[in-house]
């Protein structure tokens, strides 16, 4: 069994207040959720408006199969029009 996980630091750009960022923040979080079987949550920087940290975990059955997974989270992220990825770090346990 490995355990996968990637956090994105996240900009923000269109977000004018938390309520904003919560509506973006969820969407994504179910998006990933739903697409994926990924658990997800927002980490850090919880009262910026326009800066994000989210952290999304995989548990799969080889680490082949996490990367893939993580990898494919990260593209449908990546594509979003609203959140521009500034930095991510991945691990496995």
């Amino acid at each position: 069994m490995v355990v996968g996980i990637v956090t994105w630091e996240l900009h923000l750009a269109g977000c004018r207040s938390l309520k904003d960022k919560r509506q973006i923040l969820k969407s994504l979080k179910d998006r990933l959720h739903d697409r994926f079987n990924v658990s997800v949550a927002e980490t850090d920087h919880q009262d910026l408006w326009q800066r994000a940290e989210l952290s999304c975990c995989v548990v799969a059955t080889d680490r082949r199969q996490a990367d893939a997974v993580l990898n494919s989270a990260d593209g449908l992220l990546a594509s979003h029009p609203q959140a521009r990825i500034i930095d991510s770090a991945k691990s496995f346990v």
